[in-house]
């Protein structure tokens, strides 16, 4: 038993969907959450800054003597996971969409992958999608400014309706069936999107998929948790913003938070 804590970290608030399901299938584990405010969103810099941004962030982690590491956030898997595995020792767990899932669920064989322009357009998808893409047609949708959006915490905004429909509604006329969100900010608008396309097109995110590989990892490993403590919540933002909307979107109160200067 191993009762370090795992470390997750997310451009924003975001991840906190990914740490929400992981404390569900995990209640005795404890977490250190990250939030690079001061850097969001991600899908807009270079791969450069991405990997600059979490080298930085993964050095706070591992100076906590976390055991292993989250990173609850699409893009900054996409552009930075190989680069951290190959620095650090500790296991680093990725988020990327469920690809294969919709893939194999979707009986159109038409699929969509709902996330920010800056994962839509990497590498990354293009070889996830030639990997478990299995014969069906997948679109690529960025969901541009709807990250920032999600961030300020109000989810009932008018412009998160504009933009979820003209993000999604061409999809229905291409007779999609499955959509996997991919970025950690949508599941928080899984109600919404599901509205616009309808109860027949199923609506997938990553974060059950996430928990249950984070799961394997520690048992594998022999560092499952045995003693729940406590959860500590960092941002590089300001903290009292970032409490006010994490208090939100998880309808609980936060206790640990504080700020982070990368």
């Amino acid at each position: 038993m191993d009762n370090r804590p795992i470390g997750i970290f997310d451009s924003g608030v975001g991840g906190l969907s990914i740490l929400r399901e992981i404390k569900k299938l995990l209640p005795k584990e404890n977490f250190i959450f990250v939030a690079d405010q001061k850097n969001m969103p991600y899908g807009h810099k270079t791969q450069k800054q991405i990997q600059s941004f979490s080298k930085e962030i993964m050095d706070f982690l591992t100076s906590k003597n976390v055991k292993a590491v989250v990173i609850a956030c699409n893009t900054a898997t996409v552009y930075a996971i190989d680069h951290l595995r190959s620095s650090y020792q500790i296991p680093v767990i990725g988020t990327v969409p469920v690809v294969g899932t919709i893939a194999k669920q979707s009986k159109t064989k038409k699929v969509a992958v709902f996330s920010t322009p800056g994962t839509a357009k990497s590498k990354y998808l293009k070889d996830l999608i030639k990997k478990f893409g299995n014969g069906t047609t997948i679109y690529k949708v960025g969901g541009k400014g709807l990250e920032e959006l999600v961030e300020e915490g109000n989810l009932e905004d008018e412009r998160i309706e504009k933009v979820l429909n003209k993000s999604l509604m061409p999809l229905l006329s291409k007779n999609v069936d499955a959509i996997a969100l991919g970025c950690t900010h949508y599941p928080f608008l899984r109600e919404k999107i599901q509205k616009i396309v309808g109860k027949n097109v199923l609506v997938l995110d990553s974060g059950e998929a996430v928990a249950r590989r984070v799961k394997e990892i520690l048992e594998n490993n022999g560092i499952l948790a045995s003693k729940r403590d406590k959860d500590i919540y960092y941002t590089t933002g300001n903290p009292a913003k970032f409490k006010k909307v994490a208090e939100t979107l998880l309808n609980r109160k936060l206790e640990n938070f504080d700020y982070l200067a990368l």
